[in-house]
Protein backbone atom coordinates (compact mmCIF):
# COMPACT_ATOMS: atom_id res chain seq x y z
CA UNK A 1 0.00 0.00 0.00
CA UNK A 2 1.05 3.11 -0.87
CA UNK A 3 1.98 6.08 2.05
CA UNK A 4 3.63 9.64 2.20
CA UNK A 5 5.14 11.04 4.91
CA UNK A 6 2.51 13.98 4.92
CA UNK A 7 -1.16 14.12 4.62
CA UNK A 8 -0.92 16.80 1.81
CA UNK A 9 2.25 14.96 -0.44
CA UNK A 10 0.35 13.71 -2.85
CA UNK A 11 -1.63 17.60 -3.53
CA UNK A 12 1.82 19.54 -3.38
CA UNK A 13 3.70 16.79 -5.80
CA UNK A 14 0.85 17.05 -8.05
CA UNK A 15 1.88 20.32 -10.02
CA UNK A 16 5.72 19.41 -9.68
CA UNK A 17 5.78 17.37 -12.93
CA UNK A 18 6.24 18.46 -16.23
CA UNK A 19 2.57 17.48 -16.97
CA UNK A 20 -0.07 18.36 -13.47
CA UNK A 21 -1.25 15.01 -12.30
CA UNK A 22 -5.04 14.68 -11.02
CA UNK A 23 -5.21 13.58 -7.47
CA UNK A 24 -8.02 11.50 -5.80
CA UNK A 25 -8.55 11.60 -2.05
CA UNK A 26 -9.02 8.22 -0.03
CA UNK A 27 -10.66 7.89 2.85
CA UNK A 28 -9.63 4.67 4.73
CA UNK A 29 -11.95 3.32 7.46
CA UNK A 30 -9.77 0.29 8.82
CA UNK A 31 -5.96 -0.14 9.15
CA UNK A 32 -6.56 -4.00 6.85
CA UNK A 33 -9.04 -2.68 3.60
CA UNK A 34 -7.67 -0.28 1.01
CA UNK A 35 -7.24 0.69 -2.91
CA UNK A 36 -5.80 -2.71 -2.76
CA UNK A 37 -5.67 -3.79 -6.67
CA UNK A 38 -6.74 0.00 -7.79
CA UNK A 39 -3.70 1.11 -6.85
CA UNK A 40 -1.94 -0.04 -9.49
CA UNK A 41 -4.82 1.10 -11.97
CA UNK A 42 -4.57 4.88 -10.83
CA UNK A 43 -0.84 4.94 -10.81
CA UNK A 44 -0.51 3.06 -14.49
CA UNK A 45 -2.34 6.18 -15.52
CA UNK A 46 -0.30 8.72 -13.35
CA UNK A 47 -3.01 9.47 -10.94
CA UNK A 48 -1.73 10.13 -7.37
CA UNK A 49 -4.34 8.86 -4.45
CA UNK A 50 -3.64 10.53 -0.84
CA UNK A 51 -5.15 8.25 2.23
CA UNK A 52 -6.69 9.57 5.03
CA UNK A 53 -6.78 7.58 7.92
CA UNK A 54 -9.17 9.19 10.62
CA UNK A 55 -9.21 6.25 12.60
CA UNK A 56 -4.97 6.47 12.87
CA UNK A 57 -5.59 10.10 15.26
CA UNK A 58 -2.94 11.48 13.20
CA UNK A 59 -4.89 11.34 9.71
CA UNK A 60 -7.84 13.39 9.44
CA UNK A 61 -10.42 13.66 7.03
CA UNK A 62 -10.29 16.30 3.79
CA UNK A 63 -11.68 19.50 4.24
CA UNK A 64 -14.42 19.84 1.95
CA UNK A 65 -12.29 22.32 -0.36
CA UNK A 66 -9.65 20.05 -0.53
CA UNK A 67 -8.53 19.97 -4.26
CA UNK A 68 -9.03 16.34 -4.88
CA UNK A 69 -10.37 15.26 -8.46
CA UNK A 70 -12.42 12.56 -6.86
CA UNK A 71 -13.12 11.62 -3.17
CA UNK A 72 -12.59 7.45 -3.06
CA UNK A 73 -14.82 6.24 0.61
CA UNK A 74 -13.39 3.03 1.38
CA UNK A 75 -15.08 0.07 3.51
CA UNK A 76 -14.86 -0.05 7.08
CA UNK A 77 -14.79 -4.02 8.75
CA UNK A 78 -17.46 -4.42 10.80
CA UNK A 79 -18.43 -0.82 10.65
CA UNK A 80 -21.54 0.14 9.47
CA UNK A 81 -24.32 2.69 9.74
CA UNK A 82 -27.30 1.89 10.58
CA UNK A 83 -26.86 1.85 14.30
CA UNK A 84 -25.72 -1.78 15.50
CA UNK A 85 -21.97 -0.31 15.24
CA UNK A 86 -21.63 2.94 13.78
CA UNK A 87 -18.37 4.32 12.47
CA UNK A 88 -17.17 6.66 14.79
CA UNK A 89 -16.90 9.50 11.88
CA UNK A 90 -20.12 9.12 10.02
CA UNK A 91 -21.65 12.48 10.24
CA UNK A 92 -18.60 14.32 9.17
CA UNK A 93 -18.21 12.07 6.17
CA UNK A 94 -21.67 12.42 5.28
CA UNK A 95 -21.29 16.29 5.31
CA UNK A 96 -18.18 15.38 3.51
CA UNK A 97 -19.45 13.88 0.87
CA UNK A 98 -22.77 16.15 0.33
CA UNK A 99 -20.17 19.02 -0.18
CA UNK A 100 -18.17 17.34 -2.61
CA UNK A 101 -21.51 16.09 -4.56
CA UNK A 102 -22.95 19.74 -4.23
CA UNK A 103 -19.60 21.04 -6.01
CA UNK A 104 -19.51 18.03 -8.29
CA UNK A 105 -16.54 16.64 -7.58
CA UNK A 106 -16.41 12.25 -8.47
CA UNK A 107 -17.50 10.48 -5.45
CA UNK A 108 -16.66 6.78 -5.60
CA UNK A 109 -17.69 4.41 -2.02
CA UNK A 110 -17.08 1.03 -2.07
CA UNK A 111 -19.04 -0.81 1.01
CA UNK A 112 -19.14 1.35 4.03
CA UNK A 113 -18.37 4.28 1.60
CA UNK A 114 -21.18 2.99 -0.95
CA UNK A 115 -23.75 3.43 2.55
CA UNK A 116 -21.95 6.97 2.98
CA UNK A 117 -22.81 8.07 0.02
CA UNK A 118 -26.19 6.59 -0.38
CA UNK A 119 -27.17 8.42 2.98
CA UNK A 120 -25.20 11.61 1.14
CA UNK A 121 -27.21 11.79 -1.94
CA UNK A 122 -31.09 11.59 0.30
CA UNK A 123 -31.38 7.60 0.34
CA UNK A 124 -30.58 5.59 3.65
CA UNK A 125 -29.19 2.76 4.82
CA UNK A 126 -30.99 -1.20 5.22
CA UNK A 127 -30.04 -2.99 8.69
CA UNK A 128 -27.90 -6.20 8.33
CA UNK A 129 -25.75 -8.20 9.71
CA UNK A 130 -22.07 -8.86 9.07
CA UNK A 131 -21.03 -10.81 6.27
CA UNK A 132 -18.06 -12.12 4.25
CA UNK A 133 -19.37 -13.14 0.99
CA UNK A 134 -18.55 -14.01 -2.74
CA UNK A 135 -20.98 -14.00 -4.91
CA UNK A 136 -22.05 -12.34 -8.45
CA UNK A 137 -23.94 -9.68 -9.78
CA UNK A 138 -25.58 -8.86 -13.06
CA UNK A 139 -25.45 -5.44 -15.23
CA UNK A 140 -28.82 -3.94 -15.18
CA UNK A 141 -28.02 -1.00 -17.38
CA UNK A 142 -26.30 -2.44 -20.41
CA UNK A 143 -24.68 1.35 -20.48
CA UNK A 144 -23.29 1.09 -17.06
CA UNK A 145 -19.49 2.77 -16.87
CA UNK A 146 -19.79 3.61 -20.40
CA UNK A 147 -20.29 -0.07 -21.47
CA UNK A 148 -17.36 -1.57 -19.19
CA UNK A 149 -19.20 -2.81 -16.38
CA UNK A 150 -19.47 -6.32 -16.78
CA UNK A 151 -22.53 -8.16 -17.77
CA UNK A 152 -21.49 -10.41 -14.98
CA UNK A 153 -18.82 -10.00 -12.72
CA UNK A 154 -18.01 -11.66 -9.14
CA UNK A 155 -18.79 -9.35 -5.99
CA UNK A 156 -16.88 -9.96 -2.86
CA UNK A 157 -18.71 -8.03 0.59
CA UNK A 158 -16.94 -7.70 3.49
CA UNK A 159 -19.16 -5.56 5.83
CA UNK A 160 -22.41 -4.81 7.83
CA UNK A 161 -25.77 -3.19 6.62
CA UNK A 162 -26.56 -2.54 3.29
CA UNK A 163 -26.56 1.30 1.01
CA UNK A 164 -30.27 1.83 0.26
CA UNK A 165 -29.82 4.55 -2.84
CA UNK A 166 -32.07 7.27 -3.46
CA UNK A 167 -34.93 7.12 -5.92
CA UNK A 168 -32.76 9.79 -8.12
CA UNK A 169 -30.06 7.05 -8.08
CA UNK A 170 -29.45 4.69 -11.26
CA UNK A 171 -29.14 1.48 -10.53
CA UNK A 172 -26.43 -0.27 -12.84
CA UNK A 173 -26.00 -3.85 -10.94
CA UNK A 174 -27.93 -6.02 -8.31
CA UNK A 175 -26.56 -9.29 -7.11
CA UNK A 176 -27.63 -13.22 -6.71
CA UNK A 177 -29.97 -11.99 -3.35
CA UNK A 178 -31.50 -8.58 -5.42
CA UNK A 179 -29.90 -6.44 -3.43
CA UNK A 180 -28.14 -3.42 -5.32
CA UNK A 181 -24.77 -4.19 -6.51
CA UNK A 182 -23.64 -0.59 -8.12
CA UNK A 183 -25.43 2.72 -8.51
CA UNK A 184 -24.87 6.15 -9.62
CA UNK A 185 -25.73 9.25 -8.13
CA UNK A 186 -25.94 12.35 -10.91
CA UNK A 187 -23.67 12.75 -13.76
CA UNK A 188 -20.13 10.71 -11.88
CA UNK A 189 -20.70 9.53 -8.65
CA UNK A 190 -20.78 5.62 -8.04
CA UNK A 191 -21.74 2.93 -5.52
CA UNK A 192 -20.32 -0.32 -5.19
CA UNK A 193 -21.40 -2.45 -2.51
CA UNK A 194 -17.91 -4.66 -2.69
CA UNK A 195 -14.73 -3.37 -3.27
CA UNK A 196 -13.49 -4.52 -6.95
CA UNK A 197 -9.88 -4.02 -6.32
CA UNK A 198 -9.94 -6.33 -3.08
CA UNK A 199 -7.04 -8.65 -2.01
CA UNK A 200 -6.98 -11.79 -0.24
CA UNK A 201 -4.13 -10.05 2.21
CA UNK A 202 -6.91 -7.79 2.97
CA UNK A 203 -9.34 -9.48 4.51
CA UNK A 204 -6.78 -11.56 6.22
CA UNK A 205 -5.95 -8.37 7.99
CA UNK A 206 -9.20 -7.36 8.20
CA UNK A 207 -10.13 -10.61 10.41
CA UNK A 208 -6.73 -9.98 12.33
CA UNK A 209 -7.55 -6.48 12.86
CA UNK A 210 -11.42 -6.57 15.03
CA UNK A 211 -12.52 -9.34 17.35
CA UNK A 212 -15.37 -9.45 15.53
CA UNK A 213 -15.71 -12.11 12.09
CA UNK A 214 -18.36 -12.84 9.97
CA UNK A 215 -19.65 -16.09 10.61
CA UNK A 216 -18.11 -18.71 7.64
CA UNK A 217 -15.39 -16.34 6.95
CA UNK A 218 -12.58 -19.49 6.76
CA UNK A 219 -14.78 -20.69 3.90
CA UNK A 220 -15.14 -17.28 2.17
CA UNK A 221 -11.37 -16.92 2.41
CA UNK A 222 -10.94 -20.21 0.19
CA UNK A 223 -13.16 -19.17 -2.67
CA UNK A 224 -11.48 -15.68 -2.32
CA UNK A 225 -7.89 -17.27 -3.05
CA UNK A 226 -9.51 -19.24 -6.18
CA UNK A 227 -10.78 -15.59 -7.18
CA UNK A 228 -7.79 -13.37 -7.32
CA UNK A 229 -6.94 -14.20 -11.07
CA UNK A 230 -10.94 -13.33 -11.93
CA UNK A 231 -11.25 -10.39 -9.86
CA UNK A 232 -7.74 -8.81 -11.64
CA UNK A 233 -9.35 -9.61 -14.88
CA UNK A 234 -12.41 -8.34 -14.42
CA UNK A 235 -11.07 -4.61 -12.37
CA UNK A 236 -9.43 -3.53 -15.73
CA UNK A 237 -12.83 -2.81 -17.88
CA UNK A 238 -14.29 -1.53 -14.95
CA UNK A 239 -11.61 1.33 -13.50
CA UNK A 240 -11.40 2.30 -17.23
CA UNK A 241 -15.29 3.11 -17.23
CA UNK A 242 -14.96 4.93 -13.94
CA UNK A 243 -12.07 6.47 -15.03
CA UNK A 244 -13.81 7.65 -17.83
CA UNK A 245 -16.65 8.43 -16.06
CA UNK A 246 -15.29 10.36 -13.63
CA UNK A 247 -13.00 12.34 -16.12
CA UNK A 248 -10.50 11.76 -13.50
CA UNK A 249 -7.81 12.07 -15.80
CA UNK A 250 -8.31 15.79 -17.43
CA UNK A 251 -7.88 19.15 -15.37
CA UNK A 252 -6.23 18.09 -12.21
CA UNK A 253 -7.14 20.76 -9.77
CA UNK A 254 -4.17 20.21 -7.00
CA UNK A 255 -1.34 21.77 -9.41
CA UNK A 256 -3.41 24.68 -9.71
CA UNK A 257 -4.04 25.34 -6.09
CA UNK A 258 -1.44 27.71 -3.90
CA UNK A 259 0.64 25.92 -0.86
CA UNK A 260 -2.08 28.11 1.06
CA UNK A 261 -4.68 26.25 -0.04
CA UNK A 262 -3.07 22.45 0.07
CA UNK A 263 -1.91 23.37 3.86
CA UNK A 264 -5.54 23.96 4.74
CA UNK A 265 -7.06 20.60 3.11
CA UNK A 266 -7.37 18.37 6.22
CA UNK A 267 -10.01 19.11 9.05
Amino acid sequence: MAECSDCNDAFKLAGRTGTPMNVVAVVQHTAGEYLGLIEDHLEGRRIRFQYFRPFAGGRKLPAADVPADALILLGGGPWGSAGARDLPTLAEEVALTKAMLHSGTPVIGFGLGAQILAIAAGGGVEPAEFVFECSEASRVATDALNGFLPERFNEVVYMRDWPVPPEHAEVLASNERGRVSVFRIGANAYGFAGNPGIKLGMVEDLIMEFEEVPDGAALELERLRELQTTLEDELVPIMTGLVQCTALMTSPKAAEASEDVLDKSVI
